[in-house]
């Protein structure tokens, strides 16, 4: 049994799709409110803010997947991500199943140098101070033998279906919806974007490959890096309307999120979008050399056609 925690966001679904598909039938799918994804998927109602529910929704499985979010909320992120990883951790080392962790680099320093595997943990905010504190908590269990594990790594998203990110919603839903896109600070640093789709497969990948645990990955991207004009120019081309897009300067956002808690959550992050963002992962693509990364193109012709369908 292999079990997706978090199975409603679009990682989880991407990776239940995954799994059937290439690795395993016997799929539970974990959530509040669980929704089947394949026909045969089983599904538990927990809420991981609770220990019990936790133990009792990771029974019985080998292979459990971390892929929980919670809404850009400072406060709740640092009450509430640090219970929901100290109780999967738990409930997974009490079954003898191993985790395989989706993470983010919300820690990593906000600068044009180079991302590893290794790069230290330098946040810039609340967010990025809670999400070091729960990946320092499970290296801590894996050192200590506590648990076999495996940290996925992904930089900032862009995708179909309920894909969430600062990309999806400031510029691809702007374009598809025939408004100018709307990007923050600079429009010629290159970003590193990866495609959800490609983030769940390999995710899936690494949980069904026994050396990869013990290990922190990069999940593998299109190291072809776009700048924001590039992509703008690229997705308007694919979709079919203007490249329009506006520059949102500092002040501009200041202004805007004192009106809009959304984009106060998202300050933090500002600096990142002043420099080149360089997530090198060469690592997964070195040990996985068959696996083929979604070109900018093709996903963004995938998320025209899916939007098509709606």
């Amino acid at each position: 049994m292999q079990t997706i925690l978090g199975a409603t966001g679009q990682i989880g679904r991407e990776l239940a799709l995954s799994l059937k598909r290439d690795h395993t039938s016997s799929i539970r799918l974990v959530s509040r409110y669980p929704e089947k994804i394949n026909d045969s998927d089983k599904l538990v109602s927990a809420d991981l803010m609770d220990a019990s529910q936790t133990l009792e929704a990771v029974g019985g499985s080998e292979i459990v997947y971390m892929t929980a979010g919670l809404p850009l909320d400072s406060q709740l992120w640092t009450d509430r991500w640090p219970v929901m990883m100290r109780n999967v951790i738990d409930a997974c080392a009490a079954h003898g199943a191993k985790l395989v962790y989706f993470d983010n680099t919300y820690m990593y320093s906000q600068t044009s140098e180079p991302q590893l595997e290794d790069a230290p943990f330098r946040p810039n905010g609340p967010k990025g101070r809670v999400r070091a504190e729960i990946t320092r908590m499970l290296l801590d269990a894996m050192d200590r033998e506590h648990i076999e594990a495996v940290i996925c790594r992904a930089p900032e998203f862009y995708g179909p279906g309920r894909t969430q990110s600062i990309t999806n919603s400031t510029v691809i839903d702007n374009l598809l919806a025939g408004k100018p896109a709307k990007v923050f600070l600079r429009d010629d640093t290159l970003r590193t974007l990866i495609f959800t789709p490609d983030a769940s497969r390999a995710m899936a990948l690494l949980g069904n490959t026994p050396d990869a645990y013990g290990q922190t990955w990069h999940l593998p991207c299109d190291d072809n890096r776009l700048t924001y004009r590039q992509f703008v120019e690229l997705a308007a081309g694919i979709f079919g309307v203007d490249a329009s897009y506006k520059v949102l300067k500092r002040w501009q956002i200041w202004l805007a999120a004192r009106a809009n808690k959304t984009i106060r959550e998202t300050e933090e992050l500002l600096p990142r979008y002043k420099t080149d963002n360089l997530f090198i992962s060469e690592k997964f693509k070195s040990r996985f050399p068959d696996f083929r990364v979604t070109t900018y193109r093709e996903g963004l012709t995938r998320i025209r056609d899916e939007h098509a369908t709606r």
